[in-house]
């Protein structure tokens, strides 16, 4: 029986996506424009998160935000409301972003006038976190109803992003939600992550989550 012949391309998939995710935020800082790739399970708070961290902003940065879904508009048409320039990206069934798809939502967006441009990646923890989409940094939002063992679960997705916000802190009694513990599980993933705890719902710790990302931009508009 012939032998079948395998060929081995993830690797050249990934490294063409890298080169293309280098050059898109070379050409970004160029621009002044600091590009956050938002991640998270489905339900964990990011839209609601956005909508505060906008009204934290709006009035310092200009801000865009790319909405990327599968399908429907409803999280363009919530972000639009705040006053911030919105798009609907639909990724046709892929359940994440690359670089290539990124630079398409950007052309969309019309940079030209905004500062802060935030992609709110597809809700899950395993494809968005393989693939580099060219951001200024990488955040993403853990739930405190999804446990304090997602971090040992999803390994990857925790080793790229340079903060965790950590939401819906106000249901903690209700759940067995150990925070400490959680906090020395992604620290185990990333050391350098920075662990922010928050709830989008009420606005506690909204403030901390926007100095962090107020002095990311500054810094990436200055160097």
């Amino acid at each position: 029986m012939d032998k079948v012949r395998v060929i081995e391309i993830k690797q050249s998939v990934f490294s063409a996506n890298d080169k293309q995710a280098e050059e898109l935020r070379k050409e970004l800082k160029e621009k002044g424009i600091f590009l956050l790739n938002l991640m998270s399970s489905p339900g964990s708070g990011k839209t609601t998160t956005l909508t505060k961290t906008i009204a934290a902003l709006k009035d310092e940065f200009k801000i865009g935000v790319m909405e990327a879904d599968i399908d429907s508009d409803v999280d363009a048409k919530t972000i639009a409301a705040t006053g911030a320039k919105s798009i609907q990206l639909h990724t046709g069934g892929m359940c994440h972003l690359d670089a290539g798809m990124t630079r398409q939502g950007l052309e969309g967006l019309d940079t030209s006038d905004v500062e802060l441009a935030i992609l709110e990646n597809v809700g899950n923890l395993v494809c968005p976190a393989e693939f580099d989409t060219g951001a200024s940094k990488n955040a993403m939002i853990l739930s405190v109803p999804e446990g304090a063992d997602k971090p040992l679960k999803y390994p990857l997705m925790f080793s790229i992003c340079d903060v965790v916000l950590i939401n819906k802190i106000d249901v903690m009694p209700y759940f067995d939600f150990d925070m400490e513990q959680c906090k020395k599980n992604i620290k185990m993933r990333n050391p350098n992550a920075v662990i922010i705890p928050i709830c989008a719902k009420t606005g506690e710790g909204i403030e901390q989550w926007a100095d962090w990302l107020r002095q990311e931009v500054r810094a990436w508009q200055n160097k």
